[in-house]
């Protein structure tokens, strides 16, 4: 994937960057207009402090030394979510229980827990950001599939998006720690394709229907 320029130490610091120190990842509003998430800086707490299953959290380990800005500018070339929305809805997966997601937990330890996020979060932070992340999921998709559906591109283009869209996605996931074989890549690509498939298939019966009629 180095040939897309999809190699994570894209995300790494130089010389010239910031330090880590000097980064507020929520010093400016986003791209789109949203407003920075509300954050609660902390000082570092000591190590006993620290919950055990959050010291053995090792999802975003390949982003150790990366900054905010980097990975914030990665996504937004490629994606419609920032790194904050990421990194935060990919950790209520992660510190789901059978009662609901941990956001305080999760709000507390966040720059123990992602190496790019330097300041602890209220759990109305990580609601509204993972609320963010649901939303502009379920947008991105509508948009997709109606230009999927519309005849827009052609079946030759519309397999290039899925394929920019497949390399992208899997990419992030190897960044947080996912190690996929070549079957399984394989076998994700062609049930994807199968789908699509069918999306093509199905709105091109609903347009030559519509024509009859």
């Amino acid at each position: 994937m180095d040939e897309d320029g999809l190699d994570a130490s894209r995300f790494a610091t130089d010389d010239e960057s910031p330090s880590r120190a000097d980064a507020d990842p929520d010093a400016s509003a986003d791209a789109d207009g949203d407003s920075p998430m509300p954050n609660v800086p902390d000082p570092d707490p000591e190590e006993n402090d620290v919950p055990e299953d959050v010291q053995k959290y090792a999802r975003f380990t390949k982003m150790d030394g990366a900054q905010y800005d980097r990975v914030n500018e990665f996504l937004r070339d490629r994606t419609y979510v920032t790194a904050r929305e990421w990194a935060i809805a990919r950790l209520c997966s992660d510190f789901r229980t059978e009662t609901g997601v941990e956001m305080t937990k999760i709000g507390e330890n966040l720059p123990e827990l992602v190496p790019f996020m330097t300041d602890t979060y209220t759990p109305q932070a990580v609601n509204q950001a993972r609320a963010s992340f649901e939303e502009k999921v379920r947008k991105a998709g509508a948009t997709f599939l109606y230009g999927a559906m519309c005849d827009f591109f052609t079946a030759e283009e519309l397999d290039d998006v899925m394929y920019e869209s497949t390399e992208v996605a899997k990419f992030l996931l190897e960044v947080e720690g996912v190690d996929l074989s070549v079957e399984e890549e394989l076998e994700a690509e062609e049930r994807i394709s199968s789908v699509m498939r069918e999306v093509r298939e199905a709105s091109e019966e609903l347009r030559e229907r519509e024509d009859e009629e």
